[in-house]
């Protein structure tokens, strides 16, 4: 064999390698901190990203994936759900070294601007509405990754308007929900699909990431 036969056939190697343990190699274990917060906090921090925006503007709301690098800092890039159970497409260029972090299907609660509410109450309904999970999907460059009910996180009351401009003050809400952090991926192209169903929501996300 010569010399570029058998960098060929290395490098198609390496390519099945990554492959065949992209999914599971890549996801963080649900109790393991990131920048020194732990998971449920991002779980929170996204929800106050999600929040942040108006509706029009919102990478949730976005249908292509142009919104997606709105207002993101840190080691953590943050990926949105969806509003709605209609597949969402989109496609995103994403800085190397970051962290990925997204719902697979979640919801928050919080009191109505009429209403009053006390944690105990929103905690308890964001809790009733993630119950009796029927299915999580997650799955990166063509392999699934398995265990994916360990990924729920439960969030104490907090502002969720905390990231809103100008700021605003919306207490108490609480989230609940099932959500994943990715180690930084190669540099390269990657596909993400990612969701869930619920009793009374689902949602079905695609990623074509560009990690540059």
């Amino acid at each position: 064999m010569n010399i570029y036969k058998s960098l060929a056939v290395t490098c198609m190697l390496c390519v099945a390698s990554f492959a065949s343990h992209a999914a599971e190699n890549f996801v963080v274990p649900p109790s393991e901190s990131i920048g020194g917060i732990s998971q449920t906090e991002w779980s929170r921090d996204w929800w106050q990203w999600a929040a942040s925006f108006d509706r029009a503007e919102s990478p949730v709301a976005d249908r292509t994936g142009e919104l997606c690098h709105l207002k993101q800092s840190g080691p953590v890039w943050f990926l949105a759900g969806t509003y709605g159970s209609k597949r969402t497409v989109r496609h995103c260029k994403v800085p190397r070294n970051k962290h990925l972090f997204f719902p697979l299907i979640n919801y928050v609660t919080t009191r109505s601007p009429e209403g009053e509410a006390s944690c105990a109450s929103v905690m308890r309904d964001s809790a009733r509405l993630t119950d009796n999970i029927q299915a999580l999907v997650l799955e990166l460059d063509g392999r699934r990754a398995e265990s994916l009910e360990a990924h729920r996180m439960v969030t104490k009351c907090f502002n969720i308007a905390e990231r809103a401009t100008p700021k605003q003050f919306v207490f108490p809400a609480a989230a609940n929900g099932y959500y994943v952090m990715l180690k930084p991926l190669p540099p390269g192209t990657h596909v993400l699909n990612f969701g869930g169903a619920l009793p009374r929501a689902l949602q079905a996300v695609t990623y074509t990431l560009e990690v540059e």
